[in-house]
């Protein structure tokens, strides 16, 4: 297993896009879990490349993205930017990653400038403490066969991920309340930029957020193959100020699926109990033949 500080690195270097022209960049990619890009990851770097083209004083606000083909992870991954608007508080940004001559992800992106406004927000739910929950590596192997449970730690050993229930694939055949929650952060601390702790955010947003359908019908999901699916679209609004390297809850529920989609919904707190970030995203699940 690697090392969790070297693989916060490693992720950091893979978020880290070579720049070739003005708004075009260049990422590389790595096997995930399946036998494609993982969406997070696209996700991640299609922000960082946005980001690049923006004022510095100017954050991340909200994102809007359709996956459209599955990414080739032994291939890099082109990234060009295009700059819709630079407004007086508002920087739009629309950006297309290309694989092969093909338009695997389109990301729309919204920056603003800081300021003072209306401020209300839903209640933190009720939540363990993360610290009291098991890590990955005392988790994961207790429902999951050896080799496919150390293939998840490796894929996600940047981010310490804690479980506050069963996971999906740890209650096969027993269907309950579509709702999950996750205390997640990253493995090492992060520098102050705030569009770093956005697109970490961001990466690990597309690790549990289509759980909460599993749950609701007792599958385990894509760790035990008992259903397929992928990320069809995702979007995120950023409301205030975090930190990817301190906890953050990751409350999650899914309100429906049907017609081989399902979709999940959920917000993002810091541990003292500040709304950060709204996320939605509905998916590709079905059930194999």
């Amino acid at each position: 297993m690697p090392e969790a500080h070297s693989a916060l690195d490693a992720l950091l270097d893979l978020l880290d896009l070579e720049r070739i022209e003005r708004d075009i960049f260049r990422g590389e990619s790595r096997s995930a879990l399946v036998p494609r890009v993982f969406g997070g990851q696209v996700a991640a770097q299609a922000l960082v490349a946005a980001g690049r083209t923006v004022p510095e004083d100017r954050l991340a606000h909200s994102l809007h993205a359709y996956f459209l083909r599955p990414g080739d992870p032994g291939a890099p991954i082109v990234y060009t930017v295009d700059r819709i608007r630079d407004g007086r508080s508002f920087t739009t940004r629309r950006v297309v990653a290309v694989q092969h001559g093909q338009p695997i992800f389109h990301l729309s992106a919204s920056f603003q400038t800081y300021e003072e406004g209306l401020d209300h927000q839903a209640d933190m739910p009720p939540a363990p403490d993360p610290e009291s929950l098991p890590t990955p590596d005392e988790m994961l192997p207790r429902h999951l066969p050896r080799e496919v449970a150390d293939r998840l730690i490796e894929a996600r050993a940047a981010v310490d991920l804690r479980y506050a229930e069963v996971p999906p694939w740890g209650s096969v055949g027993q269907p309950r309340e579509p709702r999950s929650q996750v205390w997640f952060r990253t493995n090492g601390k992060l520098a102050d930029d705030p569009l770093l702790h956005v697109v970490l955010a961001t990466y690990v947003s597309d690790m549990t957020l289509l759980d909460s359908i599993l749950l609701a019908h007792g599958r385990g999901g894509w760790a035990v193959g008992d259903v397929v699916g992928a990320s069809l679209d995702h979007a995120m609004w950023f409301h205030r100020p975090f930190r990817a390297d301190e906890w953050l809850l990751y409350d999650q529920e899914s309100p429906t699926a049907s017609g081989g989609r399902g979709l999940g919904q959920a917000r993002i707190y810091t541990q003292d109990g500040r709304l950060a970030i709204s996320v939605i995203q509905e998916g590709v699940v079905r059930v194999p033949r």
